[in-house]
């Protein structure tokens, strides 16, 4: 069907699943924003200095994983903008969504390595290192359940 066809008009097709993307997004990008803006201010507050090395490992991670999530999550706003005014093309094609899906994909997984990472620096400063070793467990194992195998395994056992 083209995309200016029925399938376009009942919000399906290309146009449909780039709008469901970028919605996807907006309640991804705040939360992985504010957890970089923490992050960021945290080398500036006086008991960062107090830091194990591991802590610190923890926080560069959580830092560049979180700064690399928010460019990829970005992305696909950005495509918007630049597409069709520099080049001329389509601001939304199939191949295009491909490339948008995959950034976000990669986004994401960024964004939950900066969450785990996050946990270990909070849960070692708090409780220590055996503690933050089960929470940073936990947090990725929740991550991947709650992210990976629900939509990949439970849902395809549901269709």
């Amino acid at each position: 069907m083209s995309e200016t066809g029925s399938e376009e008009r009942d919000g399906g097709g290309v146009n449909g699943e780039f709008r469901a993307l970028l919605e996807g997004l907006r309640t991804s990008l705040p939360g992985v924003q504010v957890l970089f803006a923490f992050l960021l201010i945290a080398p500036f507050q006086t008991e960062f200095s107090n830091l194990s090395g591991a802590e610190v490992a923890s926080h560069a991670l959580a830092f560049y994983a979180s700064g690399a999530a928010i460019i990829l999550l970005i992305a696909p706003s950005a495509h918007q903008r630049f597409r069709a005014p520099l080049t001329g093309l389509k601001r939304r094609s199939r191949r295009h969504l491909i490339v948008t899906t995959w950034l976000t994909i990669a986004g994401t997984c960024t964004m939950g390595v900066a969450m785990a990472a996050t946990s270990h620096l909070v849960s070692s400063m708090l409780f220590g290192a055996a503690t933050a070793i089960a929470a940073t467990a936990t947090a990725g194992a929740l991550i991947g359940w709650a992210w990976v195998y629900i939509p990949l395994v439970t849902f395809r056992r549901l269709d």
